[in-house]
C-alpha cells in the first residue's frame, strides 16, 4: 500500500485501509503480519502474543482476527489505539459482543489456548489519528492469564531501544504486501533503526503523517524485505527480552526506503499500567 496506513484488517471483506502507517497518507494502517520476509513462529515461544477478534465483525475464515495485541500483566493486553476506534471496529469496543483476544494458539483456527472476552477498553487520551502520535490502548481481560503469558515492558532509556539493536515483530496479518493473510503466526527478524532513517521516510506535509520520535520507533531491515503489514497492528516489537514497540504505521510493507513505525511504549504507556 502507499501513503501512510495503519496495520489493521477488515473482517469478511479483507483489508481496512485505515490511516495511518508507514508512508504518505496521514493515519495508521494495519500491518500485515511480520510476515512480509519471515517465518512460521510457535506461540510456546511467544506466550504473550495475542490475536484480537471478533468473528461478528471480521467474518470467520481466519477466526475473526483483525490485530494484534501483547500480554503485559496477567488482565492486561497492549495495542494500537487505531485497532479500537470506530473505523476500525464499526462502533465502540463496547458493542462488539464476541470481542476477544485469542491466546495460547498458533493456528487461528487450529486447537488449544483461550479466547478470552475484553472486559474493558483504555485509549490513550493523548492519541492523535491525523499523526498517528501515541498510537495505544489498553484492554483489560474478564480472566487473569499465568504470568507465564506476561513480557516485560521497556521503561524510558533502555538500551534495547537503541539503533542497531536486533529484533522480531510478530503477526497473522499480510505475509507479502498483497493481501495474503497468515492463518498461523510468523515472526521476522528485524533492527532498531535511528529516528532519522524515519523522518526522512516520514517528514510530514501535504497531509502526511510524520514520525515523531518522542512517541514512535524506528524499526525495519535496512536492505527492505522484512516488515509487519496489513493485519499486525497493535502487535508486539520485541528487542532483548522486553517489549519496545507496537505496530503502529507505515507505507508500504517491507520498504528499505520506507521502515516501519511502531508505538514507543517506554514513553507512551503510563506508569500506572
Amino acid at each position: 500500500m502507499h501513503g501512510p496506513f495503519a496495520r489493521v484488517l477488515t473482517g469478511a471483506l479483507g483489508l481496512i485501509t485505515a490511516m495511518a502507517g508507514p508512508v504518505a497518507v496521514a493515519a495508521p494502517a494495519a500491518a500485515d503480519s511480520v510476515v512480509v520476509g519471515g517465518s512460521p513462529a510457535e506461540i510456546a515461544d511467544a506466550p504473550w502474543v495475542v490475536a484480537l477478534s471478533s468473528r461478528d465483525r471480521f467474518g470467520r475464515t481466519r477466526a475473526g482476527q483483525f490485530c494484534g495485541g501483547v500480554v503485559v500483566a496477567p488482565t492486561k493486553v497492549l495495542t494500537a489505539a487505531h485497532c479500537v476506534g470506530r473505523e476500525a471496529l464499526g462502533g465502540e469496543p463496547s458493542e462488539l459482543r464476541d470481542f476477544v483476544a485469542i491466546t495460547g494458539r498458533t493456528a487461528l483456527r487450529g486447537q488449544g489456548g483461550r479466547e478470552v472476552r475484553i472486559a474493558d477498553t483504555w485509549v490513550n487520551p493523548a492519541y492523535d489519528p491525523t499523526v498517528n502520535s501515541g498510537d495505544l490502548a489498553v484492554l483489560t481481560l474478564a480472566e487473569a492469564l499465568p504470568r507465564s503469558s506476561v513480557l516485560a515492558v521497556a521503561r524510558p532509556g533502555d538500551p534495547a531501544e537503541s539503533p542497531g539493536t536486533a529484533a522480531e515483530v510478530y503477526g497473522w496479518g499480510d505475509t507479502s504486501g498483497t493481501g495474503r493473510y497468515a492463518s498461523s503466526l510468523r515472526s521476522a527478524h528485524v533492527q532498531v533503526l535511528p529516528d532519522a532513517s524515519c523522518e526522512r521516510a516520514y517528514p510530514g506535509g501535504l497531509g502526511g503523517a510524520s514520525y515523531r520520535r518522542e512517541s514512535m520507533l524506528c524499526a525495519g531491515d535496512p536492505r527492505g524485505g522484512r516488515d509487519a503489514c496489513q493485519g499486525d497492528s497493535g502487535g508486539p516489537l520485541v528487542a532483548r527480552g522486553v517489549l519496545v514497540g507496537l505496530v503502529s504505521w507505515g507505507s508500504g510493507c517491507g520498504q528499505a526506503e520506507n521502515p516501519g513505525v511502531y508505538t514507543r511504549v517506554s514513553t507512551v504507556l503510563p506508569s500506572r499500567f
